[in-house]
């Protein structure tokens, strides 16, 4: 009775590993598949600047450049809601009225901007972290991303990037899955924190010249 039991034990588990691998096969074809389509979309949003311009307007990436002792509770509320915790903490977040206006607020603290496809999938590749069961772990294998964020079609990587970079419906639920990026003091430092960058210095909004501080910064 127990050689049986142990028998069956073990076909259960030689079914579910084949069952996983075939999974994992299937989920590799999407994915490949649904980075070939991602390829001709953002060719194409290259090739019309107007749509370009209005597909980076939707998405900030935003950096915690200084500490906040001293400062009033308003801001340190603003950084605590965007996930700022950190110096050199960074995240995605979808900008609309409300975010605009706090960004505004706590901007001699941060830097941000409009960051393009390079910047959006170095970070993920390089400093990517998910928010699995409250843990953060590094997004190694698609099947992480495929666990928590798979209901809403998100089932690899080169999905999840494609939804923070075009600002997709689940923009929230994948900008959360993400945990704060955690990147490095800029080669060659900061100019002057006090100041804001339209006058020479680091903090506010650099445009599209935060893809060059994203870059300092991996």
């Amino acid at each position: 009775k127990k050689r049986r039991t142990l028998e069956a034990v073990k076909t259960k588990k030689a079914e579910a590993s084949v069952a996983s691998k075939k999974h994992r096969a299937q989920v590799r074809q999407i994915a490949f598949k649904s980075a070939e389509k991602y390829v001709k979309e953002y060719r194409a949003v290259r090739c019309n600047t107007v749509a370009r311009a209005r597909a980076m307007a939707k998405v900030a990436f935003v950096i915690r450049i200084r500490g906040i002792i001293g400062v009033s509770p308003k801001v340190r509320k603003i950084l605590k809601l965007f996930r700022l915790v950190q110096i050199q903490n960074g995240v995605f977040v979808k900008l609309n009225k409300a975010t605009i206006n706090m960004l505004r607020l706590v901007e001699p603290f941060i830097a941000y901007g409009y960051p393009n496809l390079k910047s959006t999938r170095e970070l993920i590749y390089k400093r990517g972290f998910g928010k699995i069961n409250k843990q953060r772990i590094a997004l190694t294998d698609n099947a992480l991303v495929e666990k928590v964020l798979g209901k809403f079609g998100i089932i690899c990587i080169e999905d999840l990037i494609h939804e923070i970079f075009t600002c997709g419906p689940h923009f929230k639920e994948a900008s959360n899955f993400l945990w704060p990026f955690q990147l490095s003091s800029p080669n060659g430092g900061y100019t002057q924190k006090l100041l804001h960058y339209n006058e020479g210095g680091d903090h506010g909004n650099r445009g599209e010249e935060i893809n060059k501080f994203i870059k300092q910064c991996l």
